[in-house]
């Protein structure tokens, strides 16, 4: 996934970027639900076609949501 992705991912999750790439996030915010940071750390882990191709349908269902 691109790391332009993260804001806008970030946003659609009520996260952090930071929250996202494993940063401890500033007081007062929430983070992603544990299950959403395991996703997370698995879809890391994943090779880079599968990462595009899942990057692909978020950003397919990101852009029908505005």
């Amino acid at each position: 996934m691109a790391i332009s992705h993260l804001p806008r991912l970030a946003a659609l999750l009520g996260s952090s970027v930071e929250a996202l790439i494993g940063q401890p996030a500033a007081a007062g915010k929430r983070g992603p639900a544990p299950k959403l940071q395991q996703q997370l750390e698995q879809l890391s882990r994943l090779p880079k076609a599968k990462q595009r191709a899942i990057a692909q349908v978020l950003d397919s269902m990101l852009g029908s949501q505005t």
